[in-house]
């Protein structure tokens, strides 16, 4: 369990590293400060993000089910703190694009086999506690990464330190791999057709097909509009607080870090009490009620407010809430939808798959600010509509309140 924390809660840092880093990356490695440019660039990182996360919840997914949660959590973590070092020779635009690729794998790949194992390892009367949890490690590192760079400017003249930061859990991969004992579930699914007939074990479902194709494209869905709201939609405000502040008087360097802060503070209070409100409240009704206040919130903050405004600070936080409570209700309802043979595949693609879309989204954000001229502002108005989608597709999940995990 405390290891699989840390594993995502560093995963976490990693996502931070994207929003108050890369736009400061790419003003230095493009040697520019044209916006259009800056943003176009910022977008890719994004989607350099979403799509290696995409792409490394299904292959480390895949390896989760083959190989063990253990040993695909601990390349994964390994494979996201390297990359991350790697990323601080960085010379050019493209270079850094390639190497945020190959981190996000590990991050994608993290988050399967964490879930996995921990819904695997602990009773069924404890999972609503454990997927609050496991949801709000991210956001620990979410905040650790923004408190920390509330004191140590991130500039482009100073971005490369995050890299080092990011590259800190290497040692964590390794404990990982050397010390941390399997899901007793995948031994014992792994082991039961050997045991039972002495016929080798069954290769692992594919999720594409049924019986598992339609409880897979749900999970997409649902873990689509958290995703996609999150990275193609309200995170728009952090750099628009970069911008803002830099054009204060006097500038105020740190006001995209407190915005992130602010943030990731209280949806790390979501993320740990999503799966505990979830059972208390049901599975479907927490999540609708979850999407209507993200997309409340996140409309009146594009509408009616800007970064420098008394208030943003609190709408804000109000946003980071709401969406924190969707990453404490899918560590809790993703697992029950798969068997376990399925598990760690069916729950990394439903996660991941949703940043496909997003990045395609925040590809055509890119376009947006072109078109809206650099204007965060308009680009969030019309993104956040996403949370809207949220309050129609939670009608199609299963309607019980009371799964338990699949054999």
């Amino acid at each position: 369990m405390v290891t699989a924390f840390l594993g995502w809660m560093f995963a976490g840092v990693q996502m931070s590293i994207t929003a108050l880093a890369m736009r400061s990356a790419a003003i230095d490695l493009l040697q520019s400060t044209n916006e259009a440019l800056v943003g176009k660039w910022f977008a890719w990182y994004v989607c350099a993000f979403l799509f290696g996360a995409a792409a490394g919840g299904w292959l480390f997914g895949r390896l989760g089910d083959r190989f063990g949660r253990v040993r695909a959590m601990g390349w994964s973590i390994l494979c996201l703190s390297i990359f991350s070092g790697l990323a601080w020779w960085a010379q050019s635009p493209f270079e850094l694009l390639v190497i945020r690729f190959l981190t996000c794998l590990g991050i994608g790949g993290m988050w399967p086999n964490g879930v996995a194992i921990v819904s695997e390892a602990w009773s069924d009367l404890s999972r609503p506690i454990l997927a609050g949890i496991m949801g709000t490690a991210a956001n620990v590192g979410l905040l650790l990464m923004a408190w920390t760079a509330t004191g140590v400017e991130i500039t482009p003249d100073t971005w490369r330190w995050v890299m080092l930061v990011g590259a800190a859990p290497v040692v964590l991969g390794l404990f990982v791999l050397a010390a941390v004992p399997e899901s007793p579930r995948w031994l014992a699914q792994r082991n039961a057709p050997r045991a039972a007939a002495g016929e080798p074990s069954k290769p692992t479902p594919e999720v594409f097909r049924p019986p598992l194709r339609s409880l897979t494209l749900i999970g997409i869905a649902l873990g689509t509009v958290p995703l996609l709201g999150g990275w193609g939609a309200s995170n728009w405000m952090i750099p628009w607080a970069g911008e803002a502040g830099a054009a204060a008087d006097p500038p105020d360097p740190f006001l995209k870090s407190w915005v992130q802060f602010y943030r990731s503070l209280t949806g790390t209070i979501g993320s740990l009490l999503g799966g505990v409100i979830a059972s208390l409240v049901g599975r479907r009704r927490t999540y609708f009620l979850m999407s209507l206040g993200a997309l409340f919130s996140s409309q009146y903050m594009f509408w009616l407010l800007t970064p420098t405004d008394d208030t943003f600070l609190i709408w804000a936080a109000a946003l980071g809430f709401f969406s924190g409570v969707y990453f404490g209700w899918l560590p809790l309802f993703l697992p029950e939808l798969f068997p376990t043979a399925a598990r760690s595949t069916g729950a990394g693609v439903s996660f991941n798959f949703g940043r496909i879309l997003t990045a395609v989204a925040v590809l055509l954000a890119g376009w947006l600010i072109a078109h809206f001229d650099g204007d965060y502002a308009r680009i969030g108005r019309v993104t956040s509509f996403i949370y809207g989608v949220g309050i129609v597709v939670i009608f199609f999940a299963p309607k019980s309140s009371d799964h338990r995990l699949r054999d």
